[in-house]
């Protein structure tokens, strides 16, 4: 059904393609080409690793008529740098889940610390919510976007530094991001919003339809 047109995964921060297993598993029995790029998301910083995940683009999806997303998190700051640097013609629909997409309080509190820099490396530094940080330079979606966030967090200390309902690094509002199709609050938390059902029935929903299922 879906033969000429790929899809492509992109896990988060200090994750790996692993994470996005479950998701490629159910897009797979959709009949899409699913390509689940796994770059090194602690050694570099956004616009190096921008480079090395459309590398793999290319040269993966290259028969594809349509390319679509899939982003868990920092995934989608990556696909909005990849459309404003070196942009894909035939890029289709995307989802994002979790999305820092205007930056995270975390990071602006955290940036400091030595244990912040070890876990996250130089891109986690870059996903503030300031000025002064490379998301204040990428403008707003010019490609169909649909926006998936929850609001439960196991990680109350750093929710604490978050205003708003959050999913533990993300909040609600700082998810949004102008220019998109839709977008939905689930209750879940943001290391596994990409694992639950729901969740893949909706991105599922939106990759063949262009909105999410409703109640």
């Amino acid at each position: 059904m879906h033969a000429k047109e790929s899809v492509v995964l992109l896990h988060g921060l200090a994750r790996s393609s692993h994470s996005m297993v479950k998701l490629e598993t159910a897009l797979e029995k959709e009949g899409y080409d699913v390509v689940n790029i796994g770059y090194p998301s602690r050694q570099f910083e956004v616009e190096k690793l921008s480079e090395i995940v459309s590398e793999k683009i290319v040269s993966e999806t290259a028969d594809a008529e349509k390319i679509h997303f899939v982003t868990h998190s920092m995934g989608g700051i990556i696909v909005r740098y990849i459309q404003q640097h070196f942009p894909l013609d035939n890029i289709g629909r995307v989802v994002m889940l979790s999305p820092p997409n205007r930056g995270s309080e975390v990071v602006d509190k955290l940036a400091a610390y030595w244990i912040f820099k070890l876990i996250n490396g130089p891109a986690g530094l870059q996903l503030g919510t300031s000025s002064e940080d490379l998301i204040s330079e990428l403008g707003p979606a010019d490609f169909e976007l649909g926006v998936i966030t929850g609001d439960r967090s196991i990680n109350c200390i750093l929710s604490l530094m978050i205003p708003g309902k959050n999913d533990g690094k993300v909040s609600i509002e700082r998810a949004q991001l102008n220019g998109m199709n839709d977008f939905k609050v689930v209750h879940a938390t943001h290391p596994f919003i990409m694992k639950k059902k729901k969740v893949i029935d909706d991105v599922i929903s939106f990759l063949n339809s262009g909105k999410f299922e409703r109640e």
